[in-house]
C-alpha cells in the first residue's frame, strides 16, 4: 500500500444566464478526481485529496510535511497555486518554497507524477507555468515554451512502446481513444512506456534516490472519455502500477 496526495482535479464554474432584459450568474464545485481515486483505492492504496482551491494554502511545504506521502500526484493545476501561498501573495511576507522543498523530496526518495490537463506541463496559454520552475528538472520530460495543448477532438488511440514494463500494470490490448493531451519532449535517459499522436503519453525516469513519471493526457474527462476512464479494466492498471513503481 502506498500513502498518496494527489493536489488538483478540481473546480469553480460560473455561468451567466441572460433571459432578455435580465441576467444572474449561478455557480458550481466540480471535481474530477473520482475516476483515479476509485482506481488506487481499488489497488489498496490510501488517498488524499487536496482541491485545486486549498493548495495554496495546505499543500505540503516541507520534507517532513511530504514524508507523510509516497507519491504526490499533481494534476491539472499550476505552479502559480503551488507557488504563491496566502502569506506570499496576500501579504507579502516570505513563505515556503514548497516547489524546491518538493523537489529535493522527489531527490531524497519520493515519487512524483504530473497527470496531464489545461493546467498542467506548461497549460493553457502557457498558464501552468512549471518549465520556468525547479520542477522541470524532476520531471522525466521536456516542456514546451508555449501553449502544449494537443486536441484530438476525433480522437487518438494511445500505443503502448513498453507493454511489459511494471509502471503500465500489466495492462494488455488495445487502449481506448482519447482527445487531447499537452505534448512534451522525453530527456535522454528517460523511459517512454506509450505515446499518443506519436508524442509521449507515459514516461518515467529516475530523479536522484526517488522517481518521476508523467501520464501527459487527462486522468478525468474531456480528454479522457468515460470509454477510457470509466469502462476500461486498463486505466486502474496503468496509474496503478505508475503509482507503485514510484513508491518502489
Amino acid at each position: 500500500m502506498s500513502r498518496v496526495l494527489i493536489a488538483g482535479e478540481s473546480w469553480i464554474s460560473q455561468s451567466t444566464h441572460i433571459k432578455g432584459v435580465d441576467s444572474f450568474t449561478t455557480s458550481a464545485y466540480v471535481t474530477g478526481v473520482e475516476p483515479l481515486r476509485r482506481a488506487l483505492e481499488g489497488r489498496g492504496h490510501e488517498v488524499t485529496h487536496l482541491p485545486a482551491h486549498l493548495v495554496p494554502g495546505q499543500f505540503p511545504g516541507d520534507a517532513e510535511a511530504l514524508a507523510r506521502y509516497d507519491v504526490v500526484v499533481l494534476s491539472d493545476i499550476g505552479a502559480n497555486s503551488l507557488q504563491l501561498s496566502p502569506e506570499v501573495f496576500e501579504r507579502g511576507t516570505p513563505g515556503a518554497d514548497r516547489i524546491e522543498a518538493l523537489r529535493g523530496w522527489v531527490g531524497d526518495g519520493g515519487g512524483l507524477l504530473m497527470v496531464g490537463g489545461y493546467l498542467s506541463f506548461t497549460g493553457f496559454e502557457g498558464k501552468a507555468a512549471y518549465r520556468n520552475t525547479a520542477l522541470h528538472e524532476v520531471l522525466p520530460v521536456e516542456l514546451l515554451p508555449e501553449d502544449d495543448r494537443v486536441e484530438l477532438p476525433a480522437g487518438g488511440r494511445p500505443s503502448a512502446v513498453d507493454a511489459g514494463h511494471p509502471a503500465l500494470g500489466g495492462v494488455t490490448g488495445e487502449w481506448p481513444p482519447l482527445l487531447g493531451y499537452n505534448r512534451v519532449r522525453p530527456r535522454p535517459g528517460t523511459e517512454v512506456l506509450a505515446t499518443l499522436a506519436g508524442d509521449p503519453l507515459v514516461a518515467v525516469a529516475v530523479y536522484g534516490a526517488g522517481r518521476s513519471a508523467v501520464f501527459t493526457s487527462d486522468c478525468s474527462p474531456h480528454w479522457a472519455p468515460p470509454a477510457f476512464c470509466e469502462r476500461w479494466d486498463g486505466y486502474a492498471r496503468v496509474f496503478g502500477g505508475l503509482v507503485e513503481w514510484l513508491s518502489r
